[in-house]
């Protein structure tokens, strides 16, 4: 326990240490030179391809090697190099393919399947002593490029097809692959053991490829060229281009059909159910209103026995004409309504649009269209309704605009007193019509009351100077002149009504004179 516990001094070795060392110097023994050997390079051959029989880790001190196949008889003797001489001899197997090197190494070139042996070297050592070594390799058939067949070239889609990889050999593997991707089973997809068989359901225009397959074995991998399926489709719902449906009298009518196909379609077309063309376009020149009607685009697939129609109902029109533009009174007081009418000629089918001051009418609440928005009423209008109107008639191939209409819009304060002046002025006239006619009666009245000539001289008698001296000479003038009579017309008041606020003109009652001239 106390020399186990005590520490060692300077130089001292433990008692581990040393059982360590005893057993290094025990199991340790010097390296020694690599066993030679011998490998074929590869392992694995094609056939026709070649293979090297190597020999590694090469002593010293030999004289010369020997190669045999199968055996070491003399007969199986395939080649020998003596080191000595440096010479390479030919032994009785040997075929033309095979190499000898100095190095004891074996070359065959442009093997074949009857090549996979069992191959020995036979070493003379220099104390003529002899050592043998054997190896072999495995020849592989090398396979050919593929190729893919099918039981249905021209599939309909909808339908199956199978794809066969070609030829068939044995130890082969195979791989599908389409627009470069490798392919394996899915809904649509079924490969056969070995993968050498692909069967396609369900096809469609898409699954056209192209398809590659791919035959393998250890030695070689060799693809085939691209491959594809032309699928019988359609025809597809086809369309009529243009899509325009009215025509301007007179222009032209030229209509396309299409629909996607496999094989290419054959088209059709009919009028009104009766034929009409064999050709995919439809053209007619010079329209009229009788090339309206319902045109029908046949078509039909050989290839599929499919076939597919539509319809297009073209309309020709003729050119609207210029409408016109028509109010009762374009000149209105505020706040009272203003009613404007579009009319036209034309009929069918038309549309009809308001423009003011040349920009399209902005509605507001106090405007209204109807009767097709051929009548436009504003109620009220406001001042700011004043300005020129237009109305513009279209149909689907042509449009015309009238000619404008001015709509003036008067403030009503403006218009009172207008009105008021107009009144005054309208009174005065009747008024001074009033008076003439006032004075023709009472004339008229007057000589019937005095009857003759008395009466006319009595009035003469009476008749105030003024009136004496603007009529003529009197009866003492050298020059006579004819008599002159009066009459006193007597008019009742004749004036219009007048409104509560204005203010009535006084009445013409007096009595007025009208001079007759006498015969």
């Amino acid at each position: 326990m106390e020399l186990a516990s005590a520490r060692l001094h300077k130089g001292q070795i433990s008692w581990w240490g040393l059982l360590l060392t005893a057993l290094l110097l025990t199991t340790w023994s010097p390296p020694t030179t690599a066993k030679m050997t011998i490998e074929a390079v590869p392992f694995d051959v094609a056939e026709g391809k070649y293979v090297l029989l190597r020999v590694v880790n090469l002593e010293p001190g030999i004289r010369a090697f020997h190669w045999f196949k199968d055996n070491a008889e003399r007969e199986n003797e395939l080649a020998r190099y003596i080191l000595a001489e440096k010479s390479n001899r030919s032994g009785m197997a040997y075929s033309g393919r095979e190499s000898l090197y100095s190095t004891g190494s074996m070359y065959i070139h442009n093997v074949n399947k009857d090549d996979e042996r069992t191959y020995i070297i036979q070493i003379v050592l220099e104390d003529y002593a002899m050592k043998r070594m054997n190896t072999t390799f495995h020849v592989h058939i090398a396979l050919q490029k593929p190729s893919i067949t099918a039981n249905n070239y021209s599939p309909i889609e909808g339908g199956d097809s199978v794809l066969i990889c070609e030829p068939y050999t044995l130890h082969t593997n195979y791989r599908w692959i389409r627009n470069g991707k490798s392919l394996s089973e899915g809904d649509r997809l079924k490969l056969s053991e070995g993968n050498r068989t692909l069967t396609l359901l369900s096809i469609t225009r898409n699954d056209t490829g192209p398809y590659e397959c791919e035959n393998r074995n250890i030695v070689t991998t060799n693809r085939s060229d691209p491959f594809s399926l032309n699928i019988a489709y359609g025809p597809d719902t086809p369309s009529i281009f243009p899509s325009d449906i009215y025509l301007l009298q007179g222009s032209n009518l030229s209509l396309s059909c299409r629909a996607a196909s496999n094989p290419p379609a054959q088209y059709f077309w009919l009028f009104n159910e009766t034929s009409k063309a064999s050709s995919q376009e439809l053209f007619i020149l010079s329209v009229t209103t009788i090339n309206s009607g319902i045109y029908t685009c046949f078509v039909n697939n050989s290839g599929t026995g499919l076939s597919r129609t539509i319809i297009k109902t073209i309309t020709v029109l003729e050119a609207v004409t210029q409408p016109k533009v028509y109010a009762i009174n374009t000149t209105v007081i505020e706040e009272e309504s203003v009613t404007l009418t579009c009319y036209s000629n034309d009929t069918g089918i038309l549309q009809i649009h308001w423009l003011f001051n040349n920009h399209t009418l902005q509605l507001t609440k106090r405007m209204t269209l109807s009767n097709k928005n051929s009548i436009l009423t504003i109620d009220p209008t406001k001042r700011e309704d004043s300005g020129e109107y237009l109305c513009e008639i279209s149909n689907p191939v042509s449009s015309k605009r009238s000619n404008p209409v001015r709509v003036v819009i008067k403030s009503l304060r403006a218009f009172q007193s207008n009105g008021n002046a107009a009144i005054m002025i309208g009174f005065g006239l009747v008024a001074g019509v009033a008076l003439i006619a006032a004075l023709a009666y009472f004339l008229y009245s007057r000589k019937r009351k005095t009857g003759g000539g008395s009466d006319q001289r009595d009035l003469t008698e009476h008749k105030p100077s003024a009136f004496n001296h603007n009529l003529g000479p009197s009866d003492n003038s050298p020059n006579k002149v004819d008599d002159v009579s009066y009459t006193v017309l007597n008019f009742r008041d004749q004036q219009p009504k007048q409104p509560a606020s204005a203010c009535p003109p006084p009445r013409a009652k007096e009595s007025l004179y009208s001079q007759v001239k006498k015969k």
